[in-house]
């Protein structure tokens, strides 16, 4: 039973966890949002504080500047905004006949065919059950309850009512206005608070977060509020050119309004979009309008701010979407306004916390496969196609050795582990080891483009001796064991080729003692052994020894490929892992394996020119 609890535990306790925290969140947005307003508005003003600062002014005067420029400005601002909102508002009646012909316009047809359709409905309905003259008469007047209402109470109630509506948002903004001066005046002593709650073992980590979480909202903040600019100088002056009223009220607002995501900025075209309806004689003022909002929009949406925001945030876009959703389900329009924050906030603590890791990966921009597992996938999707475009991409402007060391043998790496593990069926096992091949196979004659000002590629030094010297410095490569063996030592037989080395392939079982005799007598020739680890290292080591009892001078290399345990060890640790079979040295990629070949075959070559 115990065991069966702790089991429970790590799995009911997290959702436990999650579930208390939206409650308290939601439960207690009454205080949370204001402090959370406050929070943003510090994180947006600290930087103006601290530049001050830097210029040796105290802090309270600092606070009390940068507040009282930015309180006045937001003031002053919504002030004038809300005063030509209802200038808009009084004057836009007059448009009324304006108006109801346009409308007449776009939906007289319909309201003919309407009309035309109900009047058919009533004379079918009078021919079915025609009305009687005494059935109206006949029903009875049902007279209504009178109530009486004290009119001094009501008078109450709605004064009380009235002076809710004002005192409410006051009480709002005075709480957030507080809490912003306090957040700036004491920033180290929140900080401390937050440090001791965390526990002095994890004060590295929670300073960190705190200053990653501080620079990318401020950062996105500060960007935010440039590009709204921005787009609000744009709108209003296209606004201007077209010949809308007030087109500078329309500019600052769509600024203002894009604050709030999605909903401002269909609010934005809404305003002008109305007044422009009521005031001009033909619709090409409001399609104007439109194709301006739609030129604004996309530029900003797919270019500026995807560019700005997911850099500077690290917040995918679908992230920034589901994340406001869910915001505005819980605190509403003040959760759709602060929703970029709150998700930064959640996504650092993803970053630096590894309980928390998991909302980075769903919420972050860099949770993307590794091109050697975005290769397997395709190929565990069998989408051959696709699975060659990703070697193709890989390939612009890198050499063919680091594809086949960085993608194609760790994807064979997993395709063995998930064979070995039975977590992999035969149909698609073949199916991987058969697109290997054939993109080895198409790559064999692969010429990489180099730039024109690009310096030329050193290549091995070819000796001046006769073929038949030169052909006595060889390379044979054996594979161990299977499919996966196999296809690596094609890779490394192509890529010595390549380098003007005569290099022979074989497979484990086809290296009998007869051909091992016989290599005896040719000291030069090197031996490489293919292995993929794990599975793959036992048949190594005894393939090794083997060929090390027939050739005790000859150059015997191993290639653990993909290995990490052997990238850890020293060279002669690795070397003592084979025993009485002492390769001469082990390998860990294809660019060590053709590097050391190389520096063998130019000893050799040298050594040849000095007799």
């Amino acid at each position: 039973m115990s065991r069966a609890g702790t089991t429970e535990i790590p799995r009911v306790e997290p959702l436990l966890v999650l579930a208390v925290i939206v409650l308290i969140l939601y439960f207690a947005r009454e205080l949370l949002i204001p402090l959370t307003f406050a929070l943003t508005l510090s994180f947006l003003l600290a930087p103006a504080v601290s530049r001050l600062e830097t210029r040796r002014v105290p802090r309270v005067l600092a606070v009390a500047l940068i507040g009282i420029l930015a309180f006045l400005s937001i003031f002053s601002v919504g002030y004038v905004v809300a005063k030509q909102l209802l200038n808009v508002a009084r004057t836009l009646p007059a448009y009324r006949l304006n108006i109801h012909q346009k409308m007449a316009t776009v939906h007289s047809p319909a309201e003919q065919s309407l009309e035309k359709a109900f009047t058919a409905v009533e004379d079918i309905s009078g021919d079915i059950a025609p009305s009687s003259p005494t059935s109206v008469s006949q029903t009875p007047v049902q007279v209504q309850p009178v109530r009486v209402i004290d009119p001094d109470r009501t008078q109450l109630q709605t004064t009380a009512e009235l002076l809710m509506r004002f005192l409410r948002p006051i009480g709002t903004v005075g709480v957030v206005i507080v809490f912003t001066i306090y957040l700036l005046m004491k920033r180290e002593d929140l900080r401390h608070r937050i440090l001791l709650l965390a526990g002095m073992g994890r004060i590295n980590l929670m300073t960190q977060a705190l200053q990653e979480a501080a620079t990318r909202i401020s950062q996105y903040l500060l960007f935010q509020l440039a590009v709204n600019a921005a787009y609000g100088i744009l709108f209003g002056g296209g606004l201007y050119l077209i010949g809308v009223p007030d087109a500078t009220l329309w500019g600052v607002l769509a600024g203002i309004l894009r604050i709030v995501p999605y909903v401002g900025t269909a609010t934005s075209l809404a305003l002008p979009l109305i007044v422009s309806v009521a005031i001009s004689t033909t619709w090409w003022p409001p399609i104007l309008i439109l194709c301006l909002f739609l030129a604004l929009e996309l530029t900003a949406t797919n270019f500026v701010e995807p560019w700005l925001y997911s850099t500077r945030t690290g917040i995918s876009s679908l992230a920034l979407l589901a994340m406001a959703i869910f915001w505005a389900l819980l605190w509403g329009w003040p959760g759709l306004i602060l929703s970029t924050p709150l998700t930064v906030c959640i996504v650092v603590m993803g970053r630096h916390v590894p309980q928390l890791s998991f909302l980075h990966t769903l919420l972050g921009t860099d949770a993307e496969l590794s091109t050697e597992a975005h290769f397997y996938e395709r190929l565990l999707a069998m989408d051959q196609r696709e699975a060659q475009a990703i070697a193709n991409r890989f390939l612009v402007g890198k050499p063919l050795i680091e594809l086949y060391d960085s993608v194609l043998i760790p994807a064979l790496a997993l395709v063995e582990q998930d064979r070995h593990q039975g977590n992999l069926d035969d149909k698609r096992s073949d199916f991987f080891f058969l697109t290997i091949g054939e993109i080895v196979a198409e790559l064999a004659d692969y010429h990489q483009k180099e730039p024109a000002d690009a310096p030329n590629p050193v290549k091995p030094r070819r000796s001046s001796r006769p073929n038949d010297q030169e052909k006595e410095f060889a390379v044979i490569c054996i594979s161990v064991n299977d499919q996966a063996d196999e296809l690596t030592t094609l890779m490394l037989g192509q890529l010595m080729e390549r380098a003007n080395h005569q290099t022979l392939l074989l497979s484990a079982s086809a290296v009998s003692s007869e051909i091992l005799d016989s290599l005896a007598t040719e000291s030069n020739t090197v031996v490489f052994i293919s292995a993929l680890p794990p599975f793959a290292f036992s048949q190594a080591r005894a393939i090794c020894q083997r060929v090390r009892t027939h050739l005790p001078n000859n150059r015997i290399v191993v290639g653990l490929w993909n290995s990490a345990s052997d990238q850890d060890q020293t060279a002669e640790q690795s070397i003592e892992r084979f025993g009485s079979g002492r390769p001469t040295v082990v390998v860990n990629s294809l660019a060590q394996a053709l590097q050391q070949v190389t520096h063998w075959h130019q000893q050799h070559d040298s050594q040849y020119m000095r007799f």
